[in-house]
């Protein structure tokens, strides 16, 4: 199983974005992270310097969110609708994308729902609950 640390993801992508900008060829991940780095331009500035990015520290409730953990959920909800997992995910992600008329505010709606499954689970010690975060998706898909 993949496990990066702290610091492996914020090298990661801030040697995306210096890729993008750079016009450089990138693999197929840093492709996808760049597509999403695009998305935030108010992140840039924080993933143009990796040595302040490694030292940054975000706290919980703090002013500015924290561009990695963002950036990241990103590609966790893209590489869950790729493979369908959880199942269900994909379709709720896709409807709430047309009722939004934006795939980038579904994830952010999605966003909220596996941030809050997170959060359940560790507070309760259980293990993700992917088809209550699935419910989730699939109730903002269809929320009037």
């Amino acid at each position: 199983m993949f496990n990066p640390t702290q610091a492996d993801v914020r090298r990661f992508f801030c040697a995306t974005h210096a890729k993008q900008q750079a016009s450089q060829p990138m693999e197929a991940i840093e492709t996808l992270a760049g597509l999403w780095i695009a998305e935030h331009p108010e992140y840039h500035a924080d993933l143009a310097d990796t040595e302040a990015a490694l030292a940054r520290v975000y706290a919980d409730g703090a002013d500015q969110a924290n561009p990695f953990l963002h950036l990241s959920m990103h590609l966790s909800i893209s590489e869950q609708c790729s493979i369908d997992q959880p199942r269900g995910i994909r379709q709720a992600v896709e409807l709430l994308a047309r009722r939004l008329g934006s795939l980038h505010d579904a994830h952010h709606a999605a966003i909220e729902c596996l941030g809050s499954m997170l959060w359940e689970a560790q507070r309760a010690g259980r293990p993700p609950d992917g088809q209550a975060y699935v419910a989730c998706v699939q109730r903002r898909a269809t929320a009037d």
